[in-house]
């Protein structure tokens, strides 16, 4: 986050040189203590950084955890990728194949990780001994990051306990609260959080939660709800409340270029509603895997076996590989946006060839890269530029401090969502179309485009679509190689082995099980009340 480092409480490293009395009577070396920290507005202002700090992780405790290429490796966009062995991270390569159990060895850090942060977001609500205009907002924001931190894990793991106060480590014995439960509490927080987070953020604020990102969010986790509690109009209405409200902020728009959303160096446009901040001022290194501070995806689904001499982009590491089915999903007069998100071998030999590159006869050595998974295509969004060479100013590994930013919510998602709920709940359809006809015409291209594309009711006419149709169309479209994907999927009832017809493996594997991931045997080994999968009782 711009402006914002961590905050680390250094630990008492006491190195006895003898056994006497003498030794062992120091003073403490800490200037501050959990017993005399949140006594001011710095101090908790230090505490809602560290909160802040676990949406950025796109690593932890050894694995990579990342939503983006979970939520897309899960669905029918992407394949794992990685290596020739088909075992290039395990962990993986068994979500793609539906293949995790209990024991995946990345379970644990994701679970971990969006629990640390509602620890972190708990103190802030909770510790301050202050009440000033700037606690109570960092209080808000806290509460923002709360519901963040649970609606993510429900995404995941469907119906998750809900923390709302300070667990001590004796407080083990955790079980499953309700959909509606987990719901509640994040609507709870979020319309807290609205009351009091500003409108608009000034640049040194840059990264922060304000109003429209709780708004946002609220309507999201509110659609969420409406679809798996069987088609809820009030829940669909109160989600397209919240999204309204966004709209007639007047603080976002759509670019007029979609393309330059993906470009190098472009960070917080005034499409972005919430965005992960990256940064490479940070020595990120392989000792410290919470510490790396930037995007890890650049590098993992950067090009496999990419000659150096490629004008624009060097080799990554070939995970996160486009489907042959995204790929021959988009329509031909939508060639835009598949271009924004793919690129195959055939483009990128014209782009060698164009550039005049020399030596780079074999532009791509294709037997690098995973041959179960690679269909001959590569994700886009997340470009490995050459420009990122000399991104470790600071020292670390150049792998780990490549600094795109990761959009979590975008505008076009809220009009597309306000779209949706409108549809779903008791509005209005041909405003539905106005809102989908904006993000139609940003896709044909830059400029005006106004006549040079498709309306949603002409799409309705010439491809027999229902509007829904139309809207989940949108969808993948727009947010492909995104992550929102696989939950659109899952909340919609679409998620089946039927997705998959032309992959046996994954087809044949898929089960109502793996809607949701397992809780990790290490957690209900401890936490005995936890159940694995969450069961159908749960969701009401």
């Amino acid at each position: 986050m711009k402006n914002i480092k961590y905050i680390i409480l250094a630990s008492v490293l006491i190195m006895p040189l003898s056994c006497s009395e003498d030794n062992l009577n120091v003073e403490p070396v800490n200037e501050f203590l959990s017993e005399n920290f949140y006594q001011t507005e710095d101090q908790v202002y230090s505490a809602l950084v560290a909160a802040y700090d676990p949406i950025g992780w796109t690593m932890a405790f050894g694995n990579w955890i990342s939503e983006v290429m979970f939520n897309e490796i899960r669905s029918d966009n992407a394949n794992a990728g990685g290596d020739p062995s088909d075992n290039d991270q395990p962990g993986w390569q068994e979500f793609d194949d539906f293949r995790n159990t209990n024991t995946n060895s990345v379970l644990q850090p994701m679970y971990r990780r969006f629990y640390i942060g509602i620890f972190r977001a708990n103190l802030v609500i909770h510790k301050p001994e202050i009440t000033t205009a700037l606690v109570i907002r960092y209080q808000a924001e806290a509460k923002f990051l709360r519901a963040y931190y649970h609606f993510e894990l429900f995404k995941h793991f469907g119906p998750i306990p809900v923390v709302t106060d300070i667990l001590s480590p004796e407080d083990v014995k955790l079980r499953r609260n309700t959909m509606s439960e987990v719901f509640e509490s994040i609507e709870s927080d979020l319309l807290d959080a609205i009351d009091v987070l500003p409108i608009s953020l000034s640049s040194s604020e840059t990264g922060r939660a304000n109003k429209g990102a709780a708004q946002a969010l609220l309507g999201k986790a509110y659609m969420y709800w409406a679809d798996l509690k069987n088609d809820d109009t009030a829940l669909f209405d109160k989600a397209a409340s919240q999204l309204r409200e966004v709209v007639n902020s007047g603080v976002y728009q759509l670019e007029d270029d979609l393309e330059s959303l993906y470009d190098f160096g472009n960070k917080n446009p005034r499409e972005s509603v919430f965005e992960i901040q990256k940064t490479n001022l940070f020595p990120s290194d392989w000792g410290w895997f919470e510490g790396i501070e930037g995007n890890g995806i650049v590098q993992l689904c950067g090009i496999r076996g990419l000659c150096d001499e490629h004008p624009d982009y060097q080799a990554g590491w070939g995970f996160m590989l486009p489907t042959k089915e995204l790929n021959d999903f988009f329509l031909e007069d939508d060639q835009f946006r598949r271009d924004i998100a793919i690129q195959s071998v055939a483009e990128l030999e014209q782009e060698v060839m164009e550039a005049g590159a020399s030596g780079c006869n074999i532009v791509i050595d294709v037997t690098q890269s995973n041959p179960l998974d690679f269909t001959g295509f590569w994700q886009e969004k997340f470009s490995n530029y050459k420009l990122y060479e000399g991104n470790n100013i600071n020292g670390g590994d150049p792998n780990l401090t490549k600094d795109a930013n990761i959009y979590s919510i975008r505008y076009a998602n809220v009009l597309l969502m306000l779209a949706e709920t409108l549809h779903r709940g008791s509005g209005s359809d041909s405003e539905a179309i106005d809102l989908i006809n904006k993000v139609r015409e940003r896709a044909a291209g830059p400029g005006d485009n106004e006549g040079n594309y498709r309306t949603a009711s002409e799409l309705m006419a010439d491809e027999a679509w229902t509007l829904l149709e139309v809207i989940w169309y949108e969808r993948r479209a727009e947010f492909a190689m995104e992550g929102d994907r696989w939950f659109d999927l899952v909340r919609s009832g679409r998620a089946t082995s039927d997705l998959f017809k032309n992959d046996p493996l994954r087809s044949g594997n898929f089960s109502k099980d793996h809607l949701w991931l397992p809780i990790s045997l290490e957690e209900t080994s401890v936490a005995n009340e936890l159940t694995t999968y969450p069961d159908d009782s749960l969701f009401n």
